[in-house]
């Protein structure tokens, strides 16, 4: 299994000291990051987009590029690229860009994301959420097959943007094709179309119990085998945080997770997110990984069972929070659960 880290590189003020990074440093410590866990031997960072004051980036693969040249194995992923309202042909672009510098370590994991700022930004229209997506993950997927690209192909009409008449789409990436994965909420449409494209899935899994979601993994798989492309790989993404202790681990994650997502809640009228709804969340069949590093071991293997994934990506900094503590959070992910995760899983295929 691969394992890693993605983050939407919060802003704010860090609840439990008061301090608030600029964007400069935060940036500074993004990049120190992906750097650490690089060294400690994890398998992927990802970085989304948004467009908010509350998180850093709006351009993952600019970041990325930079984190290209400070590290040597990491794969280094989008998670996500908005693609709705996105122009595939500059995400072909920047993503090929970004492969080329990481000497083929680039993916993209596009989503209609969670926010829609970047509708009205970038001229889209909400109204056409799905269709967007739709038709550019369609010209993504042709622009990934052909250097040379007319678009739509055949008879096809084009409603949201301009078709491509014969053009070839420059610099072409190290990998052939590039990696794509959909990421995916709480649709099982979207899980089928991922599965009939040829497509991994990104599954994202934020709330409530794991199980739930095996439908999802179900659907996709089915998908693809039926339309003649085998097993597809597939990731759970969630929230989570390790420290030396689960107690550590719950006390330093839960003041900047709760101002977050309280936060957020209040846009979408969700409840306040109270202690112990959140340390019950933390358990083996809740939605956090946050825990010791045995802990998370557990629920990694425990999730495995349910869905036999390919990858586990978790979101540590789901709140501003000391960098200290994140950093040390991934070293103890990358040093400590992911060898304990391999040797497992190694040791059950082997049996």
């Amino acid at each position: 299994m691969e394992l890693g880290i993605y983050t939407f590189a919060e802003l704010g003020t860090d609840p439990r000291t008061g301090r608030t990074a600029t964007p400069q440093q935060r940036m500074a410590q993004l990049l120190q990051e992906i750097e650490l866990a690089d060294q400690v031997g994890l398998d992927v960072f990802g970085i989304g987009e948004h467009h908010r004051p509350d998180y850093l980036v709006s351009a993952p693969a600019v970041v990325l590029g930079a984190a290209a040249a400070r590290t040597s194995r990491i794969r280094l992923s989008s998670a996500v690229t908005v693609l709705s309202s996105a122009d595939p042909v500059r995400v072909f672009q920047d993503f090929s860009t970004v492969d080329l510098l990481s000497g083929g370590r680039a993916e993209i994991m596009a989503g209609r994301g969670s926010f829609i700022e970047s509708f009205p930004l970038f001229g889209q229209d909400l109204d056409d959420y799905d269709a967007l997506f739709a038709e550019h993950l369609d010209l993504l997927l042709t622009l990934r097959e052909q250097e040379v690209v007319t678009w739509p192909a055949g008879e096809g009409t084009s409603r949201h943007r301009a078709p491509i008449d014969h053009r070839g789409v420059y610099p072409r990436p190290v990998q052939d094709p590039i990696p794509l994965w959909v990421a995916v909420g709480g649709t099982p449409q979207s899980a089928v179309r991922a599965g009939a494209l040829g497509l991994p899935l990104a599954l994202a899994i934020i709330g409530g119990q794991p199980e739930r979601f095996a439908p999802f993994a179900q659907l996709h798989r089915q998908a693809g085998e039926g339309a003649g492309h085998g097993r597809l790989p597939m990731s759970i993404n969630c929230h989570g945080f390790v420290a030396e202790t689960s107690q550590a681990a719950r006390d330093i994650a839960f003041p900047p997770f709760a101002q977050m997502m309280n936060r957020i809640g209040a846009e979408r009228g969700w409840p306040p997110l109270r202690r112990h709804d959140f340390d019950a969340s933390t358990g083996l069949r809740g939605a956090n990984m946050v825990g010791s590093p045995q802990e998370v071991v557990e629920k990694i293997l425990f999730q495995h069972e349910v869905f036999g994934h390919d990858r586990t990506l978790v979101q540590f900094s789901v709140g501003p929070m000391e960098h200290a503590d994140l950093l040390r959070s991934i070293e103890l992910f990358g040093t400590e659960v992911a060898p304990a995760v391999r040797s497992a899983l190694a040791t059950t295929a082997v049996a």
